[in-house]
């Protein structure tokens, strides 16, 4: 009996499954044969009921789509920027080295036209490459030194004018110290040519950026912005070198002198670029010569009897 229920049971699931094997061949056949022949009723009806997933696949795709598309432009808008962020700081790089060197080709033409214009002078352009901590205003480093021909003493200007002189001198930098130093002095005269009054440029520990010009008789004839040039005396400094321009006159504590207060002709807190005078062709101012005197008044015997015959 129980055999007899078995064999039933395998029978039954047999058909069961050979229907479902017929009827997914049927299904297969069905749509692999729907775009030769359209059977009306069957494919109204199949449409009907795939049009719900077909809609939902086609949102889904779209959706898809349309996310992908934009996350693809983001990327690429993203690496656009940065890309672009990159030109514009090289650009900016660039660009200031370009005004940098346009602005040193500046400095050095005016420099080269100095030098072609101060025939009487033999120049070597330095560049300065550094200032004393302790004496900023006073002190300065230039990248020449003794290879070059610099040596002690030599006089440091601009195409605007005097700078100072050389006090120390290695094979490849020197130190140049400058006339706002108090502890230089500058043989002067003003430029003026019915005035020609000399003095002493020095510079003023209580105003480190103005020299002050010192040793002026109280009735010398100077004035608000004359013009100071170097007078030649001393042996370092050559003559006509400017060096600045009169602001202010001042009496001096004693009363019998007064000095005055210039204005440098250059701009030591823009200083990058001078030249060494290291020969000079102009010859040395005459020594001073003293004044006739007046027969009867000779401080010398032999001086007043020049001349007299016996």
């Amino acid at each position: 009996m129980s055999n007899r229920v078995r064999r039933e049971r395998n029978s039954a699931r047999k058909i069961w499954a050979l229907i479902f094997v017929f009827v997914s061949i049927f299904c297969i056949i069905f749509f692999a044969a729907r775009g030769r022949f359209q059977p009306v009723v069957s494919s109204q009806a199949v449409s009907l009921v795939l049009m719900p997933f077909q809609e939902a696949v086609s949102w889904v795709g779209s959706q898809l789509n349309y996310v992908t598309s934009n996350i693809w432009e983001i990327v690429t808008v993203h690496e656009q920027n940065k890309m672009l962020r990159n030109e514009v700081e090289q650009l900016r790089a660039q660009n200031l080295t370009a005004s940098e060197y346009a602005a040193e080709n500046e400095r050095l033409r005016e420099l080269l036209g100095y030098k072609q214009a101060a025939t009487q002078f033999d120049l070597v352009a330095a560049r300065v490459i550094g200032r004393e901590s302790a004496t900023w205003s006073s002190m300065i480093v230039i990248d020449r030194g003794t290879q070059a021909g610099v040596r002690e003493n030599m006089a440091v200007v601009t195409p605007m004018g005097l700078v100072g002189h050389v006090t120390e001198a290695g094979p490849i930098s020197s130190k140049v110290q400058l006339i706002l130093d108090p502890r230089s002095s500058v043989g002067t005269l003003v430029q003026r040519p019915e005035s020609r009054v000399t003095g002493i440029v020095e510079g003023d520990m209580g105003n480190p950026t103005m020299p002050r010009m010192v040793n002026i008789p109280k009735t010398a004839d100077m004035r608000e912005d004359d013009i100071i040039v170097t007078s030649g005396f001393g042996g370092v400094y050559p003559k006509g070198i400017i060096v600045g321009r009169v602001q202010t006159i001042r009496n001096d504590e004693g009363g019998l002198l007064k000095y005055g207060v210039l204005e440098p002709s250059v701009n030591f807190q823009k200083l990058e670029d001078v030249a060494v005078i290291v020969a000079s062709r102009e010859s040395p101012p005459e020594p001073l010569q003293p004044p006739v005197q007046t027969p009867g008044t000779e401080t010398v015997p032999e001086a007043g009897m020049e001349g007299v015959q016996p």
